[in-house]
């Protein structure tokens, strides 16, 4: 039996709408691992290759160069993991990740191109912060993902923030 165009229509729909699943879970792991502080989970969400940049969007749309954070390699994210979790002394602060669903923008066999609003929230506890939460840092990620042993991995990951200011310093990844 051929398949009909109304059969590879549906077939099509299902097989983005679990692909935006994929993504979509994919994201909810991310952002489970950092608000977690699992942080040397961070770099196994990426290939050996793969590369995270944090940008302004200033200079994104201006097509400038200058990030927060750019990092090429699985390598140099572990570094950053060791510099957070072991030489870095910062006040205590609790993290919270919101990500909208992704948006599919293009995909092939090999490469997914997608896109996804985010908001971290930060909340500092004790007497200092008093338990108030504030936003720290809105934005979108801007993902090239690979399938790697039957997982999807990020081949690139570009957060970029519309925020002006970044509260005190960035420590960890967005």
């Amino acid at each position: 039996m051929t398949a009909t165009p109304a059969h590879t229509d549906t077939a099509a729909v299902l097989a983005t709408l679990f692909l935006q699943h994929e993504v979509n879970q994919l994201n909810a792991a991310y952002a489970a691992a950092l608000d977690d502080k699992r942080f040397d989970d961070w770099p196994l969400f990426f290939t050996e290759d793969g590369r995270y940049k944090l940008q302004a969007r200033e200079n994104f749309d201006r097509g400038l160069p200058l990030a927060l954070m750019d990092l090429e390699s699985r390598g140099m994210m572990k570094d950053r993991v060791y510099g957070v979790s072991q030489t870095i002394y910062h006040g205590p602060y609790y993290m919270r990740h919101i990500v909208s669903p992704a948006r599919i923008l293009s995909h092939d066999d090999d490469v997914i191109q997608a896109e996804a609003s985010y908001v971290v929230c930060r909340t500092k506890p004790g007497a200092s912060g008093a338990g108030v939460s504030e936003v720290y840092n809105v934005g979108r990620y801007i993902d090239e993902l690979v399938r790697f042993d039957g997982a999807l991995r990020f081949k690139s990951r570009l957060a970029v923030y519309d925020s002006e200011m970044v509260l005190n310093s960035l420590i960890y990844p967005i």
